[in-house]
């Protein structure tokens, strides 16, 4: 029997399964955490793969990564960080994002050039921040990986030469989803010079050899590695609810949205994987919890007291700035309090704020790409709360289906490794059972009360 590892280098942890190769049934798994903030020395992430996979990487035939897309790892010439990395929800950037889409010749320019118009998050906007802020450090990089590189090349044999994906290339700003080729001109116009990229491997096919000398596949970016592993196909809409929230739909054509609400990414298995980002996700309901002095389970408990609407009270959750709509310097805004709110209102409207929020970014998508959405799943570790998963179909407005729990990040880093080690043209089919379709009455007002308010607050950033 083949066991396949399976690795998730996420914002917040390192996250490994083991997997029987014919079905992908989980024979073993551990994690191992990452420090908080948006910027990160990039070694302790391969600390954290050697915790992680202690005990797993030797029982395991073939293996793949799949890390947090965006993250600027700068490396000199000895392979050396020449600085922490930054991350993708590091706003910093944002200035330098919007001088380089002009420089470009504005946001379709942008667009038609890379698949997306570029917000702080991109590692290009990043490069360009680095050259502006830290010019002594941007002077000694030799090499940009992304982060799910920078680990890949840790988990192979010394000497491999760093490689990536087409998927997790997307989301650089300097590759082209719709050649899939390198722009190394808008990485050098962003640093300053000509960095060393990584080699660009296949879905599918062989990257690199392990250290303890198994198949190593090419991996891929978080959202491209979920829906792997979810087996997504067209027609298919995915909400991911975790630290940032997607909406993220499989298409075989490209899409270049001059209005930068839709990113063109390309997907693990040769098409496309459009989607619609925010950074505010699962950390609303975390700072309500901290605010009303309750855990998820009291937060949720609170929220399902309320009814529908919060009794008027609406939250714009900004609170760290936002990338889709592009805010970077929101901030969060709470209107319709009065001496009669609650606790239970403030709670659900969290929760409505966090669902109304993902239900824009899937009428974006829809509206990007034409096509009704013939399922919307949705997954993440904010699902297991009992009111997200009793309001999503709510404010959402369809059924909504609910994979069991699951590392599906990791999941899908595995089945890419599977299809690699089988060397056959496509992955392996591996069953989903446990999938629940939630259902309730929409709640069309809810979205229209939240939607006057994000119309204020855009007046006001």
């Amino acid at each position: 029997m083949a066991h396949i590892l399976g690795v998730d280098s996420s914002t917040q942890s390192t996250k490994a399964v083991l997997v029987d190769a014919d079905d992908g049934r989980v024979v073993a798994e551990r994690a191992a955490p990452h420090p908080p903030g948006t910027e990160v020395d990039p070694r302790v992430w391969l600390d954290a793969f050697d915790t992680a996979t202690a005990g797993l990487l030797e029982r395991a035939d073939a293996l793949a990564v799949g890390g947090q897309q965006h993250g600027m790892v700068a490396l000199d010439g000895t392979g050396t960080p020449v600085r922490d990395a930054l991350l993708w929800h590091d706003t910093r950037s944002a200035s330098a994002a919007r001088a380089l889409i002009e420089e470009m010749g504005g946001p379709q320019a942008c667009a038609d050039a890379v698949g997306s118009v570029l917000v702080a998050s991109f590692t290009v906007s990043k490069l360009r921040w680095l050259r502006d802020h830290e010019p002594a450090a941007a002077a000694r990089v030799e090499a940009v990986l992304l982060p799910h590189d920078y680990v890949s090349q840790h988990a192979c044999a010394p000497g491999t030469t760093a490689f990536t994906d087409r998927g997790d290339a997307s989301g650089t700003g300097y590759f082209s989803s719709r050649t899939g080729q390198w722009r190394p001109d808008l990485a050098a116009a962003a640093l300053g010079h000509e960095p060393r990229l990584p080699v660009v491997v296949a879905s599918g096919a062989v990257a690199g050899q392990g250290r303890a000398g198994q198949v190593v596949a090419a991996g891929t970016g978080d959202n491209m590695a979920a829906a792997l592993g979810l087996d997504l196909g067209p027609g298919d809409v995915l909400l991911s609810v975790g630290t940032s929230g997607v909406a993220s739909a499989v298409s075989t054509a490209p899409v270049a949205d001059g209005t930068g609400t839709v990113t063109g990414f390309a997907d693990a298995r040769g098409g496309h994987l459009p989607m619609v980002v925010t950074m505010n996700a699962a950390g609303i309901l975390d700072l309500q919890a901290r605010l009303l002095g309750v855990d998820h389970a009291g937060l949720a408990g609170l929220a399902l007291e309320a009814p529908p609407g919060a009794n008027g009270v609406t939250l714009s959750p900004y609170y760290g700035g936002e990338r889709t709509p592009n805010r970077p310097g929101a901030v969060g805004t709470w209107t319709g309090l009065t001496p009669a709110t609650t606790r239970a209102d403030l709670a659900r409207a969290a929760f409505e704020a966090l669902l109304c929020s993902l239900a824009d970014a899937v009428e974006r998508l829809v509206e990007e790409t034409g096509e009704q959405p013939r399922r919307l799943l949705m997954v993440g570790g904010a699902t297991r709360s009992p009111a997200l998963r009793a309001l999503a179909p709510a404010v959402l407005g369809r059924p909504v289906q609910l994979p069991p729990p699951g590392e599906y990040v990791a999941r899908g880093a595995a089945r890419q490794a599977a299809w690699t080690l089988a060397g056959t043209d496509d992955p392996p089919d591996w069953p989903l059972p446990g999938t629940v379709t939630l259902e309730a009455d929409p709640t069309p007002h809810v979205r229209e009360t939240y939607a006057l308010l994000s119309e204020r607050t855009a007046a006001w950033s």
